[in-house]
């Protein structure tokens, strides 16, 4: 009899804590993974971290490449060659391209350090009650913020999107209130919103959630 209760605690166990773990976002809808209770959660719940965390080699074998020819300005060919670099991520469903350069080598490092950004952009992971109450002590957090305590860190900085990735997942969990999310992570308001205009698209994909919530948009300030 023990057994058996033990067996169906489990079970409820398991319906309870396999649940969806991040958003994938776009401008227009957003995707919950849905996690199966009889399988693996290390296998069907991959975290923003484990692809963020990949060397450019382990990275690039997850996605389709695909190679074209950028077209200039009036039709012209800005490359005779094909060095234009589309990047599809499967598993997370992004897709980034680079086609600047002439050089393929340089579009595809380029298309790599844009995919690494749109994970910290479009990929919200759902934070528990205890990972919301530890947000401030988060190295991503630390790492950009001065020792005053102010989120100070520019975009070209490698700290800027780990910390971006951050403070949008406690702004989905704040349904989109700054002020809410800027009290969970021990920030002023002033300074959440002055680091979210630091990047047009981090602006946007604020703005974009706040609408999904119901509430208007941002102002410039």
């Amino acid at each position: 009899m023990k057994n058996e209760e033990r067996r169906i605690e489990n079970e409820e166990w398991t319906r309870n804590s396999f649940r969806s773990k991040f958003l994938v976002l776009s401008s227009s809808f957003f995707i919950r993974l849905l996690v199966y209770p009889d399988i693996s959660p290390d296998f069907l719940v991959p975290t923003r971290k484990s692809w963020t965390e990949l060397s450019d080699a382990q990275l690039l074998a997850q996605c389709e490449i695909d190679t074209y020819r950028a077209s200039g300005p009036g039709g012209q060919k800005r490359n005779k060659t094909s060095s234009a670099v589309r990047l599809r991520h499967a598993a997370s469903g992004l897709l980034v391209i680079a086609e600047e350069s002439r050089s393929q080598h340089e579009n595809k490092a380029k298309a790599l350090r844009r995919l690494r950004q749109a994970f910290f952009l479009k990929i919200r992971e759902l934070l528990t009650d205890p990972e919301l109450e530890a947000a401030p002590l988060r190295e991503e957090l630390a790492q950009a913020k001065t020792g005053a305590g102010r989120l100070d860190v520019g975009r070209r900085d490698q700290r800027f999107w780990p910390a971006v990735g951050l403070i949008l997942d406690v702004l989905e969990s704040a349904q989109a209130q700054v002020s809410t999310a800027a009290r969970i992570l021990d920030l002023s308001t002033g300074n959440v919103i002055d680091f979210l205009q630091l990047d047009p698209k981090v602006w946007e994909q604020a703005n974009q959630m706040r609408v999904r919530f119901g509430h208007k948009k941002l102002s410039v300030g």
